[in-house]
C-alpha cells in the first residue's frame, strides 16, 4: 500500500511539473530583462532593456507580441501574433505595416527567419526554467564564398558572414 501511494505521488508530481508549457497561452504576461547585442569583431556587448508583452486579443487565437526596447520604451513595436494553422505549428508576427513574419513552433521554441535589406535574421524564443530566452542572429544574405565542386560527393556549399548575435533573458514582471 505504501509503495502504491509513493508511486501515485510520483506520477502526480510528474504530471504536474513535467508538462511543457502550452504556447502561446502559458507564455502570456509581461516579460522584462536585458538584451545583449554582440557585433562580429567586437568583444563588448551593447546592453539594452527589453520587454515582451504577450496577451490574448479579441481575435480568435491571436495574441499581442509587443516588443519594447530601451529603458524609457523608446522603441515600441506593438505587433500581433497570429495562428496560421490549426495544429499550432505555423504562426505569424504581423507588424501592422504590411510586414508579416512567418514563425514556426519547433522543439518547444518559436523560430523564424527573414531577410531585410540584404541581411537575414534568424530568431528563436523559448522558455527555460521559467525565463523567456531570446536569440537573434543576423547573417549576410549573399554568400562570401562558395566551396565544393558541385558533384554528388562534394556539393557546392555557400558560407555567409555572421554580422551579430543578440541574446536576452527575460523574467515575468
Amino acid at each position: 500500500m505504501k509503495r502504491n501511494l509513493l508511486l501515485l505521488s510520483f506520477f502526480i508530481q510528474a504530471a504536474i511539473f513535467g508538462q511543457s508549457a502550452v504556447f502561446p497561452r502559458d507564455w502570456a504576461g509581461n516579460w522584462k530583462g536585458q538584451l545583449h547585442w554582440y557585433k562580429t569583431g567586437v568583444d563588448t556587448a551593447q546592453k539594452v532593456t527589453m520587454k515582451l508583452r504577450i496577451h490574448p486579443t479579441d481575435s480568435a487565437g491571436c495574441y499581442t507580441w509587443q516588443l519594447i526596447y530601451g529603458a524609457g520604451g523608446e522603441d515600441n513595436r506593438p505587433y500581433i501574433l497570429i495562428p496560421k494553422d490549426s495544429a499550432g505549428v505555423h504562426w505569424a508576427v504581423d507588424e501592422k505595416n504590411g510586414i508579416v513574419l512567418d514563425q514556426y513552433w519547433v522543439g518547444n521554441k518559436l523560430s523564424g527567419a527573414f531577410t531585410v535589406m540584404n541581411v537575414t535574421l534568424f530568431n528563436t524564443y523559448w522558455i527555460e526554467n521559467g525565463k523567456m530566452m531570446i536569440e537573434f542572429y543576423s547573417i549576410g544574405s549573399k554568400p562570401i564564398s562558395t566551396t565544393g565542386d558541385g558533384t554528388d560527393e562534394i556539393p557546392k556549399v555557400d558560407s555567409y558572414r555572421l554580422g551579430s548575435y543578440q541574446r536576452a533573458v527575460l523574467i515575468r514582471e
